[in-house]
Formats: C-alpha cells, structure tokens, sequence
C-alpha cells in the first residue's frame, strides 16, 4: 500500500509555476550545451560566486544540476585544480572582483579550463565589457558572454527574497535616510525585482502604495520608498522591450509594491499555521529542523530535516491551522497502522506513539522514508502544541486577535498581564506592540511606562514601541520626530472600534483563525480593479491585459471613504471546519493538485513586493488565493521575517 499523500510527490511540477521557471531558465537557457558549442555530451564545471550559488540552491536540486551535465561544482574565490579538458560555466554577479578573479583563470599559457561560458545574474556594467575585452589571451577563450538577469532567491514556489535583510533598517530607520546606503539598496532592490521579469518575460503595470504626505518636498524620506522603488523598477523593466528578444511590448501582469508600514501587526501576532508557528516556537536556523530519534542501547542521535518543497506532507501541511495538521497526522499514523498487519504487530498497544513508528519503520523497511517523514511531523506537532499549552498560547492568542477586530481593550490585556505571571518577555512584548498600533492613545505620555512596568518589561523594551513610529509616515514627521511619542494612524480615533462589517465569503476557520495579513485584501481588490488610484497610482493606465478581468474600469474610481490601512474586516471564528470545503484555505497540496490541470486557465500573474519583510502568512496568502482569484500569485520581499526577527530590527529603528 502507498500512505497516504505519497501521491504528491510531483506536486508543483508544472513547469509554468514561478520558481519551476526560473529553475528551468539555470537548467535549460544556462547548463544544458548551446548549438555552437564542440562536444555535446562532454561534462561541465560549474563556477559561482557567494551570492549566485544560493541563487541556485534555492531554485535547483543538486541531482537535477548534475543531470545537466555539471561534474563539479566550484567557489570562484577557492583554489581550483586545472582542468584544461573541461568547458566552465561561469555564473556570476557583474562586480569588478569577479570579473578580475575570471580573468585570472582564463587568461595567460594556461588557462584552467578549456573554454568559459560567461552569464551574469544581472546587466553587466559597460566599463566591465571593456575590462574583458582589453585582455586579448581570454577572448577567443570565451565561448558565450550573457545577462542572465536572474538575481533573486526563488525560496517558494510563488515566493522570492532579494536579499536586502537590512532593508527596514536601511531605509526606515532615524539614522539610515541620509546615508548612501539608503539610496545603493533602492537600485539594488529595483535591480532585482526587475530580474523576475526579465526571467518570466512579463511586463508588469507597475502600481505602488502613495506617500501618505500630500506634499512630497516635505514628506519624510521613508514615505516615498514605495514610490522611489516603483520608478526605478519601471525605468529597467522598460528597457527591457528592447534589450531583451521577445520580451513583451505591452503589459502581460501587475506588480503591487508595498511597505511594512501598511501592516505592522502582521509580523508579530501569533500565527496558528503550521509553517508560522513551527519558525516561531521552534528553533530552526532557516529551513533546518535538529531533532533526536531514540535507539536502542545507545544515546539519542541527532538528526536533521529540512522543511522545504521536496517533502510531499509539509507541502500538504504547511500552510493548515495546527489543529487541523494535528488531526491529519494521526488520522495518516492510525491508517496505516490499521492496514498493515506488521505495523501492528510492532506496538506497544495503546495509542501509536513515535517510538511505534520507529519499530514500523524496521519491521517495515519498504516505507521506512514514508514513516520516517511521518514521524518528524508528528514530533514537530506534538512539540507546538507542548508549547502552545506551556505558554498559554490559546489565550494570548485570543487577546490579541480580539485587539485587532476591536473586541478588547485595556481591560483585557491587563488582565492577561497580571493573571500570566509566566507569560515570557517577548509574548508580552509582542502583545504591547499590537495593542501600541490599535490604540496608540493608551502609549502617550507616561501612560506607556506604565504599561510597561505592569508587564514587568525593561525600559530598553519601550524602544521597540517607539520604534513604530518609523513605520507611520506623515504623522511622525509632523509629531514624533520632535522628540514627542505618537503613533495615531487617524486623528479622529480615540479608541479601539475595529471594524464590524463582516466579510461575507463563505470562510470559515479554526478557533484563532480571523486574523488575515491586509495584503490579502489589496489583492483581491487589484485582481477585481477595485484597488483606488488615488492610493495605490500606477505607472501606466491599467489594461484589462495585464489585469486580467473585464473590472479593470472601475480601478480608476476612488474608494469612499476609504478605511485606514490598520483596521481589519471581522471574520467568524468556528471550531470545526470541512476538510472539503471550497474556501481558499485547503492545503498546498490540493491546490496544487488542481493546479496541474488548472494552471493553464488561470489569468495574469500578479507580484506583490513587499519592502521591510514579508511574513509566512503574507506568503500563505499568495497560495491560498492564486486558486480562488484563478490567477498566480507570486510574492516577493526584500526579506521574509519571523517575530524575534522583526522585533529585532524594530529595535534597530531608533536613533542610535
């Protein structure tokens, strides 16, 4: 018998799926032999610097780049022996020091390799070009020299990071809008994005969140981030169409670039899903998980797991609520242990523990990759709910979400404050933050210490809350940067109302599942051309092409009475949910099972940038409504931040 969901192990393969594109542009456009090339079937080395070879990581399997011909994989700053019989490929960013080190190999009596085949991940400076082209022992040494405009790490299916961690820091912080660094990380970022779409071949209308100042001389300079980045992108991407052969000529997408100040609640609420909460209670280093399996008559050894793509049941659990990932694992464990007699023969009795799977697994070697997988998760499960039950997840949780749709107010969280005398630090910390944001009036003056002294937090800590401010716009240049503490999104709110209209699309969710990152909103307003103008510009008059729906006229028309971008919709939370249910939250893997066949009908991508960092619900979102919008939705980030993450560089905002 197969477990079930073993029959995922092609889920995602599609080659039109955004990183399945750009791990064919390596494989196929790069790797595999050209027309002109001697020897077609003669292996290959490949060479890369730092930053390509993660580029690479991300977007290829080693198997599938040996495939490709490739022997050997190389560092281009390490000593290499000399293979004068081998073609390289080099691939590489456009900077001097990479250029001079390819040099170097190539040129003089004896080259170290045979021919070199030159790509670039992003546009070559022209003064480079001329640094090659000056050294005339290396010229007819060369056997390709392109742009490969591909500077990005794939890290998701429908998700991408430009590698700019510091990019909250850089350019929102008291210290950083002056400094050159501020202006390098923009056209690096810009760079960047516009690289997707180079790969993709997709010319995007390009819209943008507008600076919150009606007057752009005066705003602060992080307000016009959003704006700043969407011209620079614009302006490459539009060289483009006649500098890149096939490239589009019209718009074939929309790219939305936003920032972290829209929704600053997202990266510190508690996450109820799988993927959030395994990067925020565990302690992970990326996608590594370290855990022990037990043998007999000898100590625990240590093991590592990576949660990524190529693992068919965290493709299927990772974007579900931990409750419903917890009764799918033990509903797999009890089904298999029922359907295979061997299985039963080696529990103990009782219910079927991780030590009984480890049994099966010896009894059962045949299945031993299937139930080993099984067993990570159900102890990687086990382990959350441990600590959801340790730290009074369940009611912080509850608090929190309540803050956010108006339900409570000071009462509340002074009372979760003084009854959880075990809450730690950063959960209180991270509860104060979201309730600084939704009634920022209870942080003025002393009220704040105060605040923080009930919670018995150090005042080092009040930084962290006066950081937000950063993130506001306007209204901190106006008040907070005189030396005065305000966070106030809207002059007129004096308490925390919420937002009671309902959202009336047929959800439903686990207990803890209402709240929903805001992006998730915009999205859909964009995908129908409900999106206003008037705070999201574009570039371009938006075509019914690139929008992919017949409401693109109404995009034009401003939103009344537009709602502050810090309020959330009110969603019902039940206990209890159809597995079955068509509602846009089932898992990857019967998305993406649907996908295959579907994938051809959906309509025009839509990007989302998200400057600051992005969060694992932002990136569930882009999942979750790439089926129900019937359009893929690709996300990318500057960087993608987990709470102490972002609680980090929060810290960092202030003056120093």
């Amino acid at each position: 018998m197969s477990m079930s969901g073993a029959d995922f192990s092609g889920v995602g393969e599609d080659p039109r799926i955004f990183r399945n594109v750009c791990r064919d542009r390596i494989l196929k456009d790069m790797l595999k032999p050209d027309k002109d090339k001697e020897n077609k079937s003669a292996w290959k080395v490949l060479i890369m610097d730092k930053f390509t070879v993660r580029i690479i990581g991300y977007a290829c399997k080693m198997a599938e780049i040996t495939d490709a011909g490739v022997s050997l994989v190389e560092d281009l700053f390490k000593r290499r022996e000399p293979m004068p019989s081998m073609d390289a490929i080099y691939f590489l960013q456009p900077l001097k020091e990479n250029v001079i080190m390819l040099l170097s190999d190539m040129s003089g009596r004896c080259p170290l390799y045979r021919k070199a085949y030159i790509f670039f991940s992003s546009p070559i400076p022209k003064d480079l070009v001329t640094y090659i082209k000056n050294d005339m022992s290396v010229i007819p040494r060369i056997g390709a020299l392109r742009e490969m405009n591909l500077e990005f790490f794939a890290i998701d299916m429908q998700g991408f990071v430009t590698d700019h961690d510091m990019a909250l820091t850089e350019l929102y912080s008291a210290n950083g809008h002056n400094s050159k660094n501020f202006n390098d990380t923009i056209s690096t970022m810009a760079v960047r994005i516009a690289t997707t779409f180079a790969s993709l071949k997709e010319f995007p209308c390009v819209r943008y969140r507008a600076p919150k100042s009606a007057d752009p001389s005066t705003a602060p300079k992080f307000d016009m981030v959003p704006k700043w980045l969407a011209n620079a992108v614009w302006e490459i991407v539009s060289k483009y169409k006649s500098t890149i052969p096939e490239f589009p000529q019209k718009e074939t997408c929309e790219l939305l670039i936003l920032d972290r100040p829209i929704d600053q609640i997202a990266p510190v609420i508690h996450e109820w899903i799988y993927d959030a909460m395994c990067h925020d209670l565990l302690e992970m280093d990326g996608n590594k998980y370290i855990y022990e399996v037990s043998k007999a008559g000898s100590d625990p050894e240590k093991k590592e797991a990576l949660l990524e793509d190529q693992d068919p049941l965290w493709i299927e659990l990772r974007h579900t609520h931990i409750a419903d990932a917890s009764e799918r694992l033990y509903e797999k464990m009890n089904t298999f242990v029922s359907k295979n007699k061997a299985a039963q023969l080696s529990r103990d009795g009782g219910e079927v523990s991780t030590t009984d799977l480890q049994k099966i697994v010896q009894a059962l070697p045949q299945y031993s990759e299937q139930v080993e997988k099984l067993t990570l998760h159900i102890e990687i499960a086990g382990k959350i709910n441990k600590f959801i039950r340790e730290y009074g997840l369940r009611d912080i949780g509850q608090v929190e979400q309540d803050l956010v749709f108006g339900d409570a107010g000071a009462k509340e969280v002074i009372n979760i404050l003084r009854s959880k005398q075990n809450m730690s630090q950063e959960n209180k910390l991270r509860l104060l933050i979201i309730y600084a944001i939704v009634c920022p009036d209870k942080f003025e003056g002393d009220k704040g210490d105060k605040l923080m002294q009930l919670a018995k937090l150090p005042s080092d800590d009040m930084k962290v809350i006066k950081s937000l401010q950063y993130l506001v716009g306007s209204d901190a240049k106006k008040t907070g940067r005189a030396g005065g503490f305000s966070l106030k999104f809207d002059a007129q709110k004096k308490k925390n109302t919420g937002v009671r209209t309902e959202r009336q699309d047929g959800e439903e969710g686990w207990a803890l599942s209402r709240f929903f990152p805001l992006i998730e909103e915009l999205i859909e307003k964009l995908s129908k051309g409900e999106l206003p103008l008037n705070e999201y510009p574009s570039l371009s008059e938006p075509s019914s092409t690139a929008q992919g729906t017949a409401q693109s006229a109404s995009a034009a028309k401003p939103a009344q009475n537009p709602q502050p971008m810090s309020r959330r919709s009110r969603r019902t939370p039940q206990y209890a949910k159809s597995r079955n249910s068509d509602d846009g939250q089932s898992s990857d893997s019967a998305v993406l099972r649907h996908a295959s066949g579907d994938f051809k009908r959906l309509g025009n991508r839509i990007f989302v940038f998200m400057v600051g960092g992005a969060t694992r619900s932002e990136l569930r979102t882009a999942h979750k409504l790439t089926m129900k919008l019937k359009r893929e939705i690709v996300l990318g980030s500057s960087s993608i931040d987990d709470p102490p993450q972002f609680i980090s560089k929060l810290k960092s905002l202030g003056p120093s």
